[in-house]
């Protein structure tokens, strides 16, 4: 069992940037495959960032590519999100999520454990 707790989130104006960690306990996340997700009100869950278990892999979603940057400390159990360049349609409520295999994925169903979320708010 892995628990993952998200932070760094906050309200930023538009131009700014913020840091999201997310902590792991449980397991090591050496062997996991992790990815950041986020939900803004009245709409679907979507895909951000994700990471291989080694770190060699990522993928972006296009809308945040060049702004943002996954990575992490397999010996801290701990991934961040970079997010410059902040944009208000940026808000929304961050998760991250954790699969038992090692490789990147961009897909929701396939991560096992997800964390509660942390807000991110974009003023204009």
């Amino acid at each position: 069992q892995v628990q993952l707790v998200e932070s760094g989130g906050g309200l930023v104006q538009a131009g700014g940037s913020l840091r999201l960690s997310c902590a792991a306990s449980g397991r090591t996340l050496s062997s996991y495959g992790m990815g950041w997700f986020r939900q803004a009100p009245g709409k679907e869950r979507e895909f951000v960032a994700a990471i291989s278990a080694s770190g060699g892999t990522t993928y972006y979603a296009d809308s945040v590519k060049g702004r943002f940057t996954i990575s992490r400390d397999n010996a801290k159990n701990t991934v961040w999100l970079q997010m410059n360049s902040l944009k208000p349609e940026d808000t929304a409520v961050y998760s991250c999520a954790a699969r038992g295999t090692g490789a990147a994925v961009r897909t929701a169903t396939w991560y096992s454990y997800w964390g509660q979320g942390t807000q991110v708010t974009v003023s204009s």
